[in-house]
């Protein structure tokens, strides 16, 4: 696939990647640079690919260039994921524990999808973004 001029384009470094937090530090250094706010959700990651602020403001097409892609998958596995459960249903956590616990259940009789599987989920659901890795 090679990149239509008239689109704008992000190199995403996975290799920058060794988890979530690390994961939302890349995301917004390529595209909230200028931004007074920052991504910190997936529900936040989703809303930036619909475009109208950061590196997509004008965008009608876009590419996301994801080198070291495996590097990221393997950060953002099941180890992760894992944890990013756990820590959703800790005590006083406002999340829906019942949702979680099943998403919790679902990953660890290996058929749950890691948090790299969201985002590639994610990504994959917006029509005017390419991805290239």
């Amino acid at each position: 696939m090679s990149l239509h001029p008239e689109w704008g384009f992000v190199v995403i470094e996975g290799a920058h990647i060794a988890d979530i937090a690390s994961f939302y530090t890349e995301i917004n250094k390529v595209y909230m640079a200028g931004e007074n706010w920052k991504i910190g959700s997936l529900d936040g990651f989703d809303d930036l690919l619909y475009g109208g602020f950061g590196k997509l403001q004008d965008a009608k097409k876009h590419t996301i260039i994801w080198r070291d892609i495996a590097h990221s998958r393997a950060a953002l596995g099941v180890t992760t994921t894992l944890a990013y459960y756990q820590e959703k249903l800790a005590a006083n956590s406002p999340f829906n524990h019942t949702y979680f616990q099943q998403k919790l259940a679902d990953l660890q009789a290996g058929k749950g999808q890691t948090y790299f599987d969201i985002v590639a989920e994610i990504i994959q659901s917006h029509p005017k973004i390419d991805w290239i890795y």
